[in-house]
């Protein structure tokens, strides 16, 4: 019997209609358009305006696109993973409420929470119950409302972030298509460089955190710049090398969108030409746990059965790391 390993079978996406342009935050902040781009790559970004919507709403479209593009009926579903660092509710698991409204009802599901890392170890977790050949389809959605927890007077982050869903299903294959290597890493030094102060456990919501405006993200750039260039780079670099995988043999670089220098210093270690590169960052900015999902859904067309693909991430905490996986099918 041949070995079973997880395919990606398809791919869904949505992003909000609403775009803030690099203009319109130039009336919010002290920056122009000309220092964002050269800086980070970024020309727009969507966000989430509906009244009362959270990371679920985005994360239900994404999952129904799917399922419409895919054609397959939701009951077949057999778990559904939500990576998210913006829950619409504490203790009440977003995947659980994405399931339902699906009519994933046969399925059990969870929250997944490693900042921009999140969707990247969700792969992780989606191929390794597929291996156990106990589930057959497995439904993992990256999604985040991050205009949500962003102060918009705060340059150092409104700049970057925006809200997105994407989707893939892992099925099992018997071809050697799918995940085939991870390389995957966290160090809680991070931790003070890329935050929410309040609304934890350590420090509770309350009058004074919400005047102290530590409801919002907090990020040390140049920190987490200098970290995210060499541990990014480098763990997409050591998977190149644990597989014997040449320039050549990569078809596709899929890295987290966070900034476009630290998307170009990965894929010179690797020593790709940018033709295999996938980016969308100018049009999206950073979506966290949704960067991934959104990229394979916007190259979809252009890959190929039997595609070498590396994706590569970094994300607060810190958490990091590198997948290896063969494409499974011809759009």
């Amino acid at each position: 019997m041949s070995k079973i390993t997880a395919a990606i079978t398809a791919v869904g996406a949505y992003v909000p209609d609403f775009v803030l342009t690099n203009k319109m935050l130039e009336t919010m902040v002290e920056t122009n358009d000309e220092w964002i781009t050269s800086r980070t790559g970024i020309k727009e970004r969507r966000i989430l305006k509906e009244e009362g919507q959270g990371t679920s709403y985005m994360a239900i479209r994404a999952a129904r696109d799917l399922i419409a593009k895919k054609n397959i009926d939701p009951k077949e579903i057999d778990l559904v993973l939500v990576a998210t660092a913006t829950p619409d509710l504490l203790v009440a698991a977003t995947a659980a409420y994405t399931a339902s409204e699906i009519g994933a009802v046969n399925a059990f599901s969870y929250d997944l929470q490693a900042a921009c890392s999140g969707f990247l170890f969700g792969m992780s977790t989606a191929a390794r119950y597929i291996e156990s050949g106990r589930y057959k389809k497995v439904l993992l959605i990256g999604a985040d409302k991050m205009s949500s927890i962003i102060d918009y007077a705060d340059r150092a982050t409104c700049i970057i972030f925006g809200d997105g869903a994407g989707a893939i299903l892992f099925e099992p294959n018997e071809e050697g298509m799918g995940l085939q290597d991870e390389f995957l890493r966290s160090d809680g030094i991070g931790r003070e460089f890329l935050k929410m102060d309040a609304g934890g456990s350590i420090l509770p919501a309350s009058q004074e955190t919400v005047k102290n405006k530590q409801h919002y993200v907090y990020q040390d750039g140049k920190s987490v710049f200098k970290f995210a260039v060499s541990n990014m780079a480098g763990v997409a670099a050591k998977i190149m090398e644990r597989n014997n995988l040449s320039h050549d043999d990569v078809n596709w670089l899929v890295p987290h969108q966070a900034n476009k220098r630290i998307i170009d210093a990965t894929a010179s270690r690797m020593g790709l030409d940018p033709d295999k590169v996938m980016i969308n960052i100018q049009k999206y900015g950073n979506t966290t746990s949704a960067t991934l999902p959104l990229l394979l859904d916007d190259y979809e067309s252009q890959l190929k059965k039997g595609d070498n693909l590396v994706f590569a991430a970094f994300g607060g905490g810190f958490t990091w790391g590198s997948i290896y996986l063969k494409w499974a099918y011809n759009s």
